[in-house]
């Protein structure tokens, strides 16, 4: 069943693979070409490094804050029943409150401020963000400093919760899984937050985030799977003439599906300009770069942030996954929206 199943996987239709082809020219050059003010272009690690700003790390922005539709297993339902999945609180990490807490009282500091709109993922990677830590002013750091004592306790209640719970149920605890639980701190000085630290907390996370993109994606696998198979069965329980129809529903359904509008690659210049026509109402003869984009700085910070951006990703998927349609396969909607999170995600 399941080597049936993978070659059906396949065929599920993939904006990375439906995106026009016009459209294959880098988002780096795109970004610098069309996001651009008064004439002089905005630079791409200025507009994503502003989203690291803004919600901390463009991680959280397009990871954290965005819901995501939970992969459920269907196995009982009618695949022309399937109930709408619930929407749940997106990812949340133990340490997540605390990750917010460090990166808001570093955007305090005009220096510091200053540096994450310039930062990139290979700074973040290799350590050199996190030296700009010894220029931040004294009562910031301060802060920082009684932060991470507090985090030190509340992680000390955590482990010893674990323990406590494990104990009782007679099992033995695997100290290594408790190590994961604190590998976000520099335990060497647990009453200074040191560059360390934040090197720490920075790479974990996009770590845990990774790995959150690998289960999910092989959670959507198994969904797949196992909705196909479900769906086989179902055929080998009719008798010919309903067999026959339930094939031809299935094949009109996929044909449906496949008959939508242009997919355009998010922030393309194709893209743009249908947005500037179909949703601002504007001529496309007049696009304007300067002015659209101050249309789509709904916040008015000079940059365009994550939710900004993932409201372009929306646009395309509801040409593919229409929310009005009961029968819509949002679980394959959410997919997509995670592969080209994914593809913008992987350039910084």
């Amino acid at each position: 069943m399941e080597v049936e199943a993978v070659a059906t996987i396949t065929s599920v239709t993939c904006l990375t693979l439906t995106v026009h082809d016009g459209c294959k020219q880098t988002p780096e050059k795109r970004l610098s070409t069309i996001l651009s003010e008064g004439g002089q272009q905005v630079d791409v690690q200025m507009v994503w490094g502003k989203a690291l700003a803004q919600c901390g790390l463009v991680l959280l922005s397009l990871w954290l804050c965005i819901q995501s539709v939970p992969i459920t297993n269907r196995t009982k339902e009618k695949l022309d029943e399937e109930e709408e999945p619930s929407q749940n609180a997106g990812i949340r990490l133990h340490y997540q409150r605390y990750l917010q807490e460090v990166l808001e009282y570093l955007e305090e500091d005009p220096h510091f401020r200053e540096k994450l709109k310039t930062v990139n993922m290979d700074e973040l990677m290799e350590g050199k963000f996190s030296k700009g830590l010894d220029f931040v002013h004294h009562s910031v750091r301060t802060k920082l400093d009684e932060l991470k004592r507090e985090e030190m306790n509340r992680l000390r209640m955590l482990v010893r919760a674990k323990i406590a719970a494990e104990t009782d149920k007679g099992g033995t605890v695997d100290h290594r899984v408790l190590l994961k639980y604190s590998e976000y701190l520099n335990h060497m000085n647990p009453e200074k937050f040191e560059a360390e630290d934040l090197d720490r907390l920075l790479q974990t996370t996009l770590k845990n985030l990774e790995d959150f993109d690998k289960e999910h994606h092989e959670e959507f696998k198994r969904y797949e799977m196992m909705k196909e198979h479900e769906r086989r069965e179902r055929l080998k329980n009719m008798n010919e003439e309903d067999r026959k129809k339930a094939e031809q529903d299935h094949e009109e359904m996929k044909k449906k599906r496949a008959e939508h509008p242009k997919v355009n690659h998010p922030g393309s210049e194709d893209q743009l300009k249908e947005v500037w026509e179909n949703e601002d109402g504007l001529d496309p003869q007049d696009f304007n770069p300067k002015t659209f984009f101050k249309l789509h700085d709904t916040n008015e910070d000079g940059f365009l942030d994550g939710n900004e951006i993932e409201a372009f990703f929306t646009k395309e998927l509801e040409k593919v996954y229409s929310t009005k349609d009961r029968d819509a396969p949002m679980a394959e909607m959410e997919e997509e929206r995670l592969l080209m999170r994914e593809q913008h995600l992987q350039l910084y």
